[in-house]
């Protein structure tokens, strides 16, 4: 069987045009992890029956499959002709022909969030703290309030002495309770983004207190040969009536800002009719939240995770992503993020005011493309040497970006 096939050019002006379209990416982990077009989403064959309707929700949006000739591109495009996806090309050549035509190809995984948080350090100046200096505030008694705006499982695991766990779409809707005048906000996450994007969302909206983010996190911590806590459960909890009523002034001071907009019932039962444009829609809050009640055909994104690894929630660009949650503050932030990032985003001003709403969990997505260590975790100087080689790749997605001229999605001004 011929399947059809796109050219380099093709996908290049393809990447550039407004209409949707989706990369899709079939090679194994330690393919996809060396390096990759810039908006491929992870998408392996054997995974593709369960995860593509929630990558590519519109049977009939474009799709291209780019692989290494290796057979995996036509196992994927097998599967998702099968399974009623209409609009399906092979990059001819694959990854290596973009490579040979001079584009860029990204190592790593969730490479477009990653990058947003360092264009996010540099455009808005986000004041951090290293790990040394953190520490002396500890020793020194200084009024700290440490949030890990990880997820809380990561945040079980280990954590900066101290802290608590908030993630990060979390932040700005439960903090209130917890600010005090002379306290200063630390936020931290494994390495960099999701601290850099916490501490952003916190300045965002106004709060009073100084809030910095830990460079480089508990990777930094460690670095700096100082000690995790392991199996810490403190997290900070729902927020009072007035916490709330604060959480919900600073989004609107965020809508104000950033030009969030709040679509009603009859435009979100339009767009689903819309066989023409995808639509995603997320429920930002937490998983357990989400479990006791939600919205019909809203999935599961907590807005922290949806940001911090879009590549695993969304793969059609120029696509339309609707948010909610129980109050909008949460949807909000997550939105004004979203909307920098370049995608097309609204908050849905009806909220959870459906009855009945639906209970029960979410299946969250395929866990990002891990690549198999070729090193024993366990020796402490081979996984620090790790560490930092990790911290170096994100910082450096700047200067690969700078010289990228196929890749922009933020506005010009943050150039």
């Amino acid at each position: 069987m011929t399947l059809p096939k796109i050219s380099v050019q093709q996908l290049a002006e393809a990447i550039q045009a407004p209409e949707e379209l989706a990369v899709l990416d079939p090679r194994d982990h330690n393919a996809y992890h060396a390096g990759h077009i810039f908006w491929a989403a992870s998408l392996r064959p054997e995974n593709a029956e369960s995860e593509a309707h929630k990558l590519v929700p519109r049977r009939s949006a474009r799709i291209v499959v780019t692989d290494d000739g290796n057979g995996e591109g036509r196992e994927l495009y097998g599967v998702l002709k099968q399974n009623g996806w209409t609009d399906i090309g092979l990059l001819d050549g694959g990854t290596q022909a973009w490579i040979e035509k001079g584009y860029e190809v990204y190592s790593g995984v969730n490479v477009p969030s990653k990058l947003f948080g360092e264009l996010v350090e540099r455009h808005y100046q986000t004041p951090h703290v290293q790990a040394q200096q953190l520490s002396e505030w500890i020793s020194q008694g200084r009024e700290l309030l440490i949030l890990d705006s990880r997820t809380q499982r990561e945040f079980n695991r280990m954590n900066i002495p101290g802290g608590r766990s908030c993630p990060g779409g979390e932040l700005v809707y439960r903090i209130f309770d917890l600010l005090k005048e002379n306290t200063t906000v630390v936020v931290n996450c494994a390495g960099r983004t999701r601290s850099i994007l916490g501490t952003a969302s916190l300045i965002r909206a106004g709060i009073p207190n100084p809030v910095v983010a830990l460079e480089n996190g508990t990777m930094g911590w460690e670095l700096a040969g100082l000690q995790l806590e392991n199996g810490s459960t403190t997290v900070v909890g729902p927020p009072s009536e007035s916490a709330q009523q604060k959480a919900a002034a600073a989004a609107q001071q965020i809508t104000d800002r950033f030009g969030v907009t709040r679509v009603t019932e009859s435009t979100l039962q339009s767009w689903q009719s819309d066989t023409l444009r995808t639509l995603y829609l997320f429920d930002v809050r937490s998983p357990s939240e989400y479990e006791r009640g939600h919205r019909r055909h809203f999935r599961n994104a907590p807005g922290g995770q949806l940001i911090q690894a879009t590549d695993e929630y969304v793969a059609t660009r120029g696509a339309r992503i609707v948010l909610t949650d129980d109050d909008l503050t949460r949807a909000t932030v997550t939105a004004s993020w979203l909307l920098e990032m370049g995608w097309e985003a609204y908050v849905y001003e009806a909220g959870l005011n459906e009855d009945p709403l639906e209970v029960g969990a979410d299946e969250p997505p395929t866990h990002s493309p891990q690549v198999v260590l070729p090193y024993d975790p366990g020796d402490v100087h081979v996984a620090y040497q790790a560490m930092q080689d990790y911290l170096d790749w994100e910082v450096a997605l700047v200067e690969q970006y700078d010289r990228d001229e196929l890749v922009n999605f933020t506005d010009d001004s943050w150039a």
